[in-house]
């Protein structure tokens, strides 16, 4: 399906902002109703909300850097990366739809997670999944949700595109 640019760019602009709004609504409810290492479980204790404040990038990786240093790699690289994502995704020529939805959804977690980190000095990350030996995750949030998504909807997209 095609659109007209200005209504193509809103519509990617939308994806985005509904991404990263998600993401700090539900944080914001966290913040404020879950104690710091509180664990509240759901369906049984497979969905845990455990609300941890990640200072550092995934795992907490990069927690103890020098400030200078962990705001240059875990800020202003990240802003840079996100802005570079999303301007190719509007210019997007020859992109996919899928390309561009599955792009608008990992720059809106993105941001969502680079807000925290510049607003609140760190990452509110509060859900867990336990399903025994089977699967289990580490403490995520929304953003990271958004941003796998993301990555899937366009590894899906480009499996299903002929060869070229």
């Amino acid at each position: 399906m095609k659109f007209n640019s200005a209504f193509r760019t809103l519509l990617i602009l939308l994806i985005v902002f509904a991404n990263a709004g998600c993401d700090q609504f539900s944080k914001a409810v966290v913040r404020d109703n879950v104690q710091d290492y509180e664990q509240i479980e759901l369906l049984n204790d497979n969905f845990i909300l455990t609300k941890v404040e990640n200072r550092g990038a995934f795992f907490g990786l990069g927690e103890n850097l020098p400030p200078l240093i962990k705001n240059i790699t875990l800020s202003l690289i990240p802003i840079i990366a996100m802005l570079a994502i999303l301007m190719f995704t509007l210019a997007g020529r020859g992109l996919s739809g899928t390309t561009v939805f599955g792009l608008a959804c990992m720059v809106g977690g993105g941001i969502g997670n680079i807000f925290d980190r510049v607003v609140h000095g760190s990452v509110t990350d509060f859900l867990h999944i336990n399903l025994g030996g089977i699967f289990k995750t580490g403490i995520f949030n929304l953003a990271d949700v958004s941003i796998m998504f993301g990555l899937i909807v366009i590894i899906f997209g480009a499996l299903r595109q002929p060869g070229d």
